[in-house]
């Protein structure tokens, strides 16, 4: 909500924080020039984010003896590791974040509901309720920017005792939140108005 507003305080026009977000819409609408740039923008936004969190708690790091503990302030990992059930889960919590944030933004709901600046705050709302209940299988990134930016700091970043990245997991919270993106664009375009 606050990268949200903060965006749109900036003069963006989409306030997208999110590829799985933007490929949704990109598909809804058959419109991809922007995916590419936005798709640049949010990961380097997450990794600059990324460093300003290994920042806050540089004299942590030394201190945390447990480099799975120091990889979680970077990005997600799954409570049981299955690549088809992990990929499923990411799929089904982004299926629902675009679809239902299609839905607040649509024409209908704009005609009868929210006032202006709501919206952030009910997607806001969503993604704390996909958390919720959801989220516990994966960490439900949901968002790609939001795992591999992190991680591609995590990676280089001077942290003591950090152990690996787990780059053999990040395919996952990449390829399944596109796909869940992709398939609510599809469902947006032909359902949704």
């Amino acid at each position: 909500m606050a990268g949200v507003f903060t965006a749109i305080a900036c003069g963006s026009s989409d306030a997208h924080l999110n590829p799985a977000v933007t490929m949704g819409f990109a598909v809804s609408s058959g419109q991809f020039t922007k995916f590419g740039p936005y798709l640049i923008a949010q990961v380097a936004g997450a990794f600059v984010g990324a460093i300003l969190v290994w920042l806050h708690f540089l004299p942590h790091w030394k201190e945390t003896p447990d480099p799975h503990s120091k990889l979680a302030c970077f990005c997600t990992a799954p409570a049981i590791r299955s690549f088809g059930a992990n990929l499923i889960s990411e799929i089904i919590g982004t299926f629902v974040l675009v679809l239902v944030v299609g839905a607040i933004f649509s024409k209908a709901v704009a005609a009868s509901g929210p006032s202006p600046g709501l919206g952030p705050y009910l997607v806001a709302a969503l993604v704390w309720g996909i958390g919720l209940s959801l989220g516990g299988t994966t960490g439900y990134a949901i968002n790609p920017a939001r795992d591999l930016g992190p991680r591609l700091a995590h990676a280089v970043l001077p942290i003591p005792n950090k152990g690996s990245s787990d780059w053999s997991y990040a395919c996952v919270p990449i390829i399944g939140p596109l796909i869940g993106g992709s398939l609510a664009g599809m469902f947006l375009r032909t359902i949704v108005r």
